[in-house]
């Protein structure tokens, strides 16, 4: 049987499924090309991640396909109910990338409070001839420990978020349409644990009362926060989203960033992604990464592994 990995896979997870006899092709074909590859091939299989659009029409294409798995937590680049209309399994791996996520959070949040972001595009500039105005613009900084983090929407990833947040100091605050109480176990190097229940608020409570909001959401229709929840932000709050793009609005938190009501934001995802728009990659109140969240060596292990054990599963009943 034949798996294709359009979009990569860790040489872990090919190592897993080739021991199980599959022959795993690792390459990438655009998508133009796709079903023709997977027809030609005679792939059974196909794994992608957030870069490879399975729609209706490359579903229709491709009828010898059974399987469908998304390495990593969304799976809003499939079309999951047709697919599955059509006889063809679909699988995700919420779990595998949930802490690569939670801490790029930390580390635009740590960029934020501390103008790294900023002082990094600065330093190389100014560093060597104004390095004293520089210390005086960044002396600024605050402590994470002791504010309280908002976290909107606490499947995996914002419960990840949440515990490094508690193990920081902060208290933690959460909304979410399902779950109104969870108790999360930290877990620490000497096998200590300890257990902390958090309740769920209202977004406008949430909003309120935080020093800085963490996005952990699927993809929306329109936004979650626009102009009118930006503006229930505590002034001088900062927001982080690493979702999905279109969650937040971003022509409002130019305004809100710019009238300075609030501090900074952090993005790893984009409304107009794979191309930014220019207003926010120039803005020096934001922190940007390139959609890296789960893009760490750990976290791709994991899905390669899980995504390979999965196939094996399904494809080898």
């Amino acid at each position: 049987m034949k798996i294709l990995a359009n979009d990569g896979i860790a040489q872990e997870g090919i190592d897993l499924l080739e021991k199980e006899g599959f022959e795993v092709k690792n390459t990438r074909v655009a998508e133009e090309q796709l079903a023709n590859y997977i027809n030609k091939n005679k792939i059974e299989g196909l794994l992608v991640r957030s870069a490879t659009k399975v729609n209706k029409k490359l579903i229709d294409d491709c009828p010898g396909l059974k399987l469908i798995g998304r390495g990593g937590v969304g799976l809003d680049n499939i079309d999951v109910k047709y697919a599955e209309s059509k006889g063809i399994q679909v699988f995700n791996t919420p779990e595998a990338s949930s802490g690569s996520v939670a801490e790029l959070v930390f580390a635009h949040l740590l960029n934020g409070v501390r103008y790294l972001h900023d002082s990094n595009r600065n330093m190389p500039l100014d560093g060597d001839s104004q390095f004293k105005q520089l210390k005086k613009s960044y002396a600024a900084g605050v402590e994470l420990r002791g504010k309280t983090l908002g976290i909107v929407g606490f499947g995996r990833i914002g419960q990840a978020t949440a515990k490094i947040a508690l193990a920081l100091g902060m208290e933690v605050l959460f909304t979410d349409h399902e779950t109104k109480e969870a108790t999360l176990s930290l877990s620490f190097f000497d096998g200590q644990s300890i257990d902390f229940t958090l309740k769920s608020s209202e977004l406008k409570e949430v909003l309120a009362n935080s020093d800085f909001v963490s996005l952990h959401v699927p993809a929306q229709d329109t936004y979650l926060i626009g102009k009118k929840e930006l503006g229930l932000m505590k002034p001088g709050s900062g927001i982080i989203n690493t979702s999905r793009g279109g969650v937040l609005d971003e022509v409002a938190l130019v305004e809100a960033l710019d009238s300075e009501h609030l501090a900074f934001a952090g993005l790893d995802v984009y409304e107009s992604e794979p191309n930014p728009e220019i207003k926010i990659l120039m803005n020096p109140k934001i922190s940007l990464s390139p959609h890296i969240g789960g893009s760490t060596l750990e976290a791709q292990e994991r899905i390669g592994i899980e995504l390979a054990e999965r196939v094996i599963k399904l494809l080898k009943k």
